[in-house]
């Protein structure tokens, strides 16, 4: 079945999905100010949503969709397989920025975006 946008339809709606200033990270932002954490800090690798360095700890608010939530997530049915290479590409970024920061000394913190609703 094809898309029931045009391409260019579907460019705009695709260009609109923010990487940052997510609703999940806003929902916690003030809690986290309050835990000392910084709301996206500068030149950390994998560019965690908070942290704090002196403490040497990131966080990462992940959407269920973007990083293929075992619970909530399923493979759309319109090009399946650049969704699956696209969601495998971006779980394996997310294990080798954590094993990265952890062999740093970094404490990372991963949260689903469900948990946060």
């Amino acid at each position: 079945m094809a898309d029931v946008l045009t391409k260019e339809q579907r460019s705009y709606n695709m260009s609109r999905i923010r990487a940052s200033k997510t609703k999940p990270e806003f929902r916690i932002k003030k809690l986290m100010e309050l835990l000392g954490m910084t709301y996206q800090p500068k030149n950390i690798y994998g560019k965690p949503d908070f942290a704090n360095r002196k403490e040497r700890i990131a966080v990462f608010i992940d959407g269920c969709f973007w990083h293929g939530c075992p619970n909530h997530y399923s493979t759309p049915k319109q090009n399946r397989s650049f969704w699956k290479t696209k969601i495998s590409g971006n779980k394996k970024r997310d294990k080798e920025v954590t094993k990265h920061l952890s062999g740093n000394g970094w404490n990372v913190v991963r949260l689903w975006e469900h948990d946060l609703k």
